[in-house]
């Protein structure tokens, strides 16, 4: 079984994302066990790239800190491992085709199960391209995470059908950023891709709030943060580890809640 059907296991999944490096990686590795430590079931780590295009202003801003900074791939694939030393939860990574493509696909998922990550999301991959990636994968028991959005419509059940993982269901249409109210209607796509597999699906794009994360969660089966966490970040800095964690067990809470109302 995939490991990252491991943070799905026991309710409903809270999943925080950081871009790796912002502001440096000495804090983003206090800043992954804070999240840990409050409740997070998987963790998403971004590769900062120079054009992160699915992305809004707010994790634009952590790419060009962290790579103003000298963050590297090979600088991250460290971080991983000695994050490995005591976090036992699934971490994917998610970065753009280009950084795979320049690190050399086989090198960098060799690496990947190396370090002990689980699986990629590769938001700039259409799905029809996805093999030249996916087979090297394989190779090394790294799940290709998909992507689902509501643009998808008759690609959903394809998509589904080969998922791996979890999947990645986009909230809305545009790029990342919080958004005041989300209204996408979730419980169609979720229904659509449940009716074609039993992989997981988490939604995210524009979760800020503990209601927002539990309406989300209580459709699918978790939700998603990274814009919220971002600000946080980039708001306190070298301090922000705490912040973070008190805002992660926030949002654990909230869709922990879903499991007590049943």
């Amino acid at each position: 079984m995939s490991n990252i059907r491991k943070a799905f296991e026991n309710g409903k999944a809270f999943i925080p994302f950081i871009t790796c490096g912002d502001p440096d990686l000495e804090t983003t590795a206090k800043i992954v066990r804070e999240a840990v430590k409050n409740g997070a079931d998987l963790i998403e780590l971004g590769i900062p790239f120079s054009d992160p295009t699915a992305e809004g202003p707010v994790i634009q801003g952590a790419n060009i800190r962290a790579l103003a900074g000298g963050v590297t791939t090979d600088k991250i694939f460290d971080l991983v491992a000695e994050l490995r030393r005591d976090v036992k939860i699934p971490m994917v990574f998610m970065t753009y085709a280009n950084v795979v493509f320049s690190y050399g696909i086989e090198r960098f998922m060799k690496k990947c199960a190396d370090t002990g990550m689980d699986g990629m999301i590769i938001p700039d991959m259409p799905f029809e391209e996805k093999e030249e990636f996916a087979e090297c994968a394989r190779q090394y028991s790294i799940d290709m995470i998909s992507l689902i959005a509501p643009t998808s419509e008759n690609r959903i059940a394809m998509i589904a059908k080969e998922a791996e993982g979890f999947i990645y269901v986009v909230s809305s249409l545009g790029v990342t950023g919080t958004r005041s109210e989300i209204t996408t209607n979730i419980g169609d796509i979720v229904s659509l891709i449940r009716e074609n597999t039993d992989v997981p699906c988490a939604v995210g794009f524009g979760i800020s709030n503990p209601e927002q994360a539990r309406k989300m969660a209580g459709l699918s089966d978790g939700a998603i943060v990274g814009s919220a966490i971002i600000k946080i970040i980039e708001k306190y800095g070298k301090d922000s580890p705490s912040y973070v964690g008190e805002y992660v067990k926030s949002m654990k809470d909230a869709v922990t809640l879903n499991e007590v109302m049943k």
